[in-house]
């Protein structure tokens, strides 16, 4: 065979692995790990709308909650490499590589596809906890250091990272308390109002209701600028805790392997949905914004988030699980 036949036979494999213009030809299915009525699965549901407008094909939403919010992702890394199940996630995904020992790798068995939204966290204390301020907060753990709980949804997850960064930038020492086998978010906010624990960083929209019944006290929003869903509430930064900043993001992942032109029709089809000025009213009234990335700089993204949770995981001492 000439060296020219040759060549052109590689070119033309790699063609066919860059393009897919027949993408989708079947149905797809979204998996989100933390269950029904969270943040993940009212979004993952709005751009499977978006999404099934635009392909003419069904794309669904299903929950695969439980292990800690793992087993979801763990379901989607042995399935087919071929675009037609997707997982959607939160920040969870970067940041549970360093500190949870998973039947899966979260960076190598995965491609990061797209971002999805950014949006704060809110830092609520339970009224019997007694804190209404950032400051009361901090001032109480200090008084009573390794006295004082706070949940998360697990370890490893989003809201576990947030509280660790909390507690080693405020310098106060603290109990953790994951979520039980088969709890969801809404059990680690309802843990705070019952007293189970004293504080945590929840997704706002999720822990409104007990906000406004009084059940737990609103002592500041986790990034930069405040929330317009509770806009009297300050920053964590502006009630004391300097330069503090720690968004809760969303985003899509594929199995490693998936062909690169489906990976880059689903990166740009998605960032499609989310300019839709509908979804983009929608993702507001829910208090995120959408992220705005290229498939290979939310990759980089995604690296880096993962470089940053190792920092924070080596700091507060934190072993792996």
């Amino acid at each position: 065979m000439s060296t020219c036949i040759a060549l052109g036979i590689v070119f033309s494999l790699a063609l066919m692995l860059q393009s897919s213009p027949d993408y989708p030809t079947k149905p797809v299915r979204l998996i989100e790990p933390f269950g029904a009525g969270g943040g993940p699965d009212l979004l993952g549901r709005a751009l499977a709308q978006k999404l099934t407008e635009q392909w003419g094909k069904p794309v669904t939403m299903e929950n695969i909650p439980g292990a800690g919010a793992t087993a979801g992702p763990a379901q989607v890394a042995k399935l087919p490499a071929d675009g037609y199940t997707l997982l959607v996630n939160t920040s969870a995904q970067a940041y549970s590589a360093t500190l949870l020992k998973l039947p899966y790798d979260p960076l190598k068995d995965f491609i990061p596809v797209a971002p999805l939204t950014s949006q704060p966290y809110v830092l609520v204390a339970g009224k019997l906890a007694g804190a209404t301020t950032v400051s009361e907060l901090i001032a109480e753990a200090k008084a009573t250091p390794g006295q004082l709980k706070f949940g998360s949804t697990g370890m490893g997850t989003g809201s576990h990272l947030g509280m660790e960064k909390f507690n080693l930038s405020a310098r106060i020492k603290a109990v953790h308390v994951p979520a039980r086998p088969g709890e969801g978010i809404a059990d680690t906010i309802a843990n705070a109002v019952s007293g189970r624990t004293d504080y945590l960083l929840a997704p706002i929209q999720l822990a409104l209701v007990d906000i406004r019944a009084g059940k737990l006290c609103p002592l500041g929003v986790s990034t930069k600028k405040r929330s317009s869903l509770l806009p009297e509430v300050p920053t964590i930064a502006e009630a004391g805790v300097a330069d503090f900043d720690y968004p809760i993001w969303y985003g899509v992942w594929t199995p490693a392997g998936t062909p690169a032109g489906v990976v880059d029709k689903l990166a740009k089809d998605i960032a499609r949905a989310l300019a839709a000025p509908d979804l983009r009213e929608w993702i507001a009234k829910h208090g995120g914004d959408p992220m705005n990335m290229t498939q290979p700089e939310f990759a980089h993204f995604v690296l880096t988030e993962s470089e940053s949770a190792a920092r924070v995981i080596e700091a507060a001492g934190i072993k792996p699980q």
